[in-house]
């Protein structure tokens, strides 16, 4: 592995690229996926009792409307989508242990009945039986119709491509047959066992971060790249 392959929207994918220099490793970021804000209406900040929140983007994206609710307890997904929340003004920020089944149930145990999730038009949707969730769509995450050229060329030359949703990891496997690159030459770092399921079959090999978060993936692609250093030295 020649180094590690960023495919995560701005500003998440600078985040990362930081991380792996810290770390040692080269990268190549060429995002799949441009972010932009969704109009939305909000409701009436008495009718929940907390926010839900599994994407940093979400905050980033909300706008002005987010304000009538930073009253309440926000539930989040992730450090990064904790500081997000709190950068808009947020203080009583609840990180959830992992995924956003996991968040959900932990809002239920501390009593939460009524939450607004504010989520992307791509999302995994949530329930849980003891809370009534309102969603509201604030932000669409849209695909690159083409693998970036630089793209390509990192893979040829052996780059680990990291999946970071499984959303990246479905588009990731179409553009990279849409470029006539060859599956089994390629090696892929996900985020979640859900991301590698998304890209499908035939890659040359797919292993799995131990907890969805970036920093696990990092340190996983890291132990991948010392690895092959090893074998080839």
């Amino acid at each position: 592995m020649t180094g590690l392959l960023i495919l995560r929207p701005e500003p998440g994918a600078a985040d990362t690229a930081a991380r792996a220099r810290r770390l040692g490793l080269e990268t190549v970021t060429t995002p799949l996926f441009a972010i932009r804000p969704v109009a939305w209406e909000p409701p009436a900040p008495e009718t929940v009792e907390a926010l839900m929140l599994t994407s940093a983007n979400a905050a980033r994206c909300g706008g002005e409307a987010l304000t009538a609710f930073s009253h309440l307890p926000c539930y989040t997904v992730g450090e990064a989508t904790a500081e997000a929340v709190r950068a808009v003004g947020f203080t009583d920020i609840r990180t959830g242990p992992s995924d956003g089944a996991a968040l959900i149930r932990m809002m239920a145990e501390t009593g939460v009945g009524r939450a607004l999730h504010l989520c992307g038009r791509e999302h995994i949707p949530l329930h849980h039986p003891r809370i009534s969730l309102v969603r509201r769509i604030v932000y669409a995450s849209e695909p690159a119709t083409r693998l970036p050229a630089e793209a390509a060329a990192a893979l040829r030359k052996g780059a680990l491509a990291l999946l970071h949703s499984p959303h990246a990891g479905e588009r990731f496997a179409h553009l990279v047959d849409d470029a006539g690159l060859v599956r089994s030459s390629i090696a892929l770092a996900a985020i979640s066992e859900a991301a590698a399921a998304a890209a499908g079959k035939g890659w040359k090999s797919v292993h799995t971060a131990p907890a969805p978060r970036d920093a696990a993936l990092l340190e996983l692609a890291a132990k991948l790249c010392q690895t092959e250093r090893a074998a080839a030295g």
